[in-house]
């Protein structure tokens, strides 16, 4: 049905959940550069328009031959572990006109990053995929890929790949690697795909430009964006 959450039973996923991001002007604040919201606040989303096609984004172009050569390398690593990479995430980022559009609308400079195969800290046979920084790694967002084929999105404050780079380096870090119950509070749920977090991340961005910059023209022509902040308004005020 349209408005209706997608996602797992987050009881199953074994993360708590949060949607780190900014304010959406006078209709949700932020009190730092990001703060963490409940899941569960945020707007529904209709599942039924995320197939991988990315038609809310004007659908896909050519493909970056790059682009391609790179995610080919990474599903093949992926595959050698057992795991597979989400077929929205490579749609989206070897595609000429997609693969930059969280980039381009971001408000706090955040930029698309994508590393290797990064070992779960906290569950054996599974990896996450660094995909999308802040400018100054105040949080970091991953796919996370279970051997049973389940890809959810998560973030954390942690940079996995500095921190396992680290570790072989015998350096020191503020975290312990090998503290389960430590690394699990480091990492928290936030998108059951990759498509529906790309989506919900270029809506706020795109709100918090509109709402910022006093020009509320987005509103009048995508009533999804509209129907978006609607759900912040309280009553009496205009959205």
């Amino acid at each position: 049905m349209p408005g209706e959450r997608s996602g797992p039973d987050l009881s199953s996923v074994g993360f708590d959940s949060a949607w780190c991001a900014t304010d959406l002007g006078e209709y949700r604040t932020c009190r730092y550069t990001y703060e963490y919201y409940p899941y569960e606040s945020l707007p529904p989303l209709d599942s039924t328009q995320f197939t991988g096609a990315f038609q809310w984004l004007g659908g896909t172009s050519e493909p970056v031959p790059e682009q391609v050569t790179a995610l080919n390398r990474l599903a093949e690593d992926l595959s050698a572990r057992g795991l597979t990479l989400p077929w929205d995430f490579a749609t989206f980022q070897v595609d000429s006109k997609l693969h930059h559009s969280l980039d381009e609308v971001s408000v706090t400079c955040c930029w698309t990053d994508i590393s290797e195969p990064l070992p779960s800290p906290v569950e054996p046979g599974a990896f996450l995929v660094r995909f999308l920084r802040d400018q100054q790694d105040c949080v970091i967002w991953y796919l996370y890929l279970r051997a049973s084929g389940e890809a959810f999105v998560v973030h954390s404050y942690l940079d996995y790949e500095y921190e396992y780079e680290a570790r072989r380096n015998g350096e020191e870090t503020e975290t312990d690697l090998d503290d389960p119950e430590e690394q699990r509070a480091a990492i928290l749920w936030c998108a059951p795909s990759f498509e529906e977090f790309a989506h919900r991340f270029w809506i706020e961005n795109r709100l918090w430009h509109a709402l910022n910059g006093n020009d509320l023209s987005v509103l009048d022509f995508e009533p999804h964006v509209r129907d978006y902040l609607s759900h912040y308004a309280p009553p009496g005020m205009p959205a």
